[in-house]
């Protein structure tokens, strides 16, 4: 392993791109799911099935595919990404498909009474769906979208084939460079499953803290 400890640095680095990747992913995928979630179950028929059709589309193919797409396909149409931010589109339009049928399965979770009770109170449809209903459905998404959250992580391993020197592909230009690769493979196995058990620890606290609260 003294291999993995002189080129540490550049493994963390790699592992620096990793994070970046997975963090920027989830925040916009977050916004957009939410957004899907509540087209399809608040939206008119039009905006409903666009919701419906663009969450069919994208968990009915692959991801890699679709990272094809973003970096190789779009530049036919005149429309160019840099590999770091091909790999952030791809991966958050992606991850959004899948936590919106989380998030809509937590809305739904609400009981109905809470939301005809916050009505009657006075309270406007969105003051309702921002105090009463989300509250209460973040407690219920938080262990999927966990699970979510830490596929993505490994998922960010595919971005290697667009050259972005992330954790894996930092670790494929060790193994060309030395032609050694089963510590390399350790070392960042090892590091993919320590970000995976700090990523669990810390929606652990959140959702144990959610509960507290409601």
């Amino acid at each position: 392993m003294g291999l993995v400890a002189q080129n540490f640095d550049f493994l963390l680095k790699g592992a620096y791109y990793t994070l970046y990747i997975t963090i920027v992913s989830m925040f916009f995928g977050f916004f957009l799911a939410l957004i899907l979630a509540i087209a399809r179950l608040k939206g008119n028929l039009l905006i409903s099935s666009i919701a419906r059709v663009y969450v069919s589309i994208f968990r009915g193919t692959p991801i890699l595919v679709q990272i094809f797409i973003v970096y190789f396909g779009l530049p036919d149409y005149g429309i160019k990404f840099g590999p770091l931010t091909a790999a952030c589109v791809a991966l958050s339009l992606n991850i959004a498909a899948y936590l919106s049928e989380t998030f809509r399965g937590a809305i739904v979770s609400v009981s109905k009474g809470q939301t005809e009770a916050a009505l009657s109170l006075g309270l406007s449809p969105w003051q309702t769906m921002r105090r009463i209903v989300l509250p209460q459905a973040a407690r219920v998404a938080i262990p999927p979208m966990g699970n979510t959250f830490i596929g993505i992580l490994k998922e960010t391993s595919l971005v290697s084939i667009v050259t972005v020197t992330e954790l894996l592909r930092s670790a494929q230009l060790l193994i060309a460079n030395y032609y050694i690769a089963m510590p390399f493979y350790i070392a960042i196995a090892i590091m993919y499953w320590i970000m995976s058990l700090v990523f669990s620890a810390i929606l652990n606290r959140i959702e144990d803290n959610l509960s507290r609260a409601y």
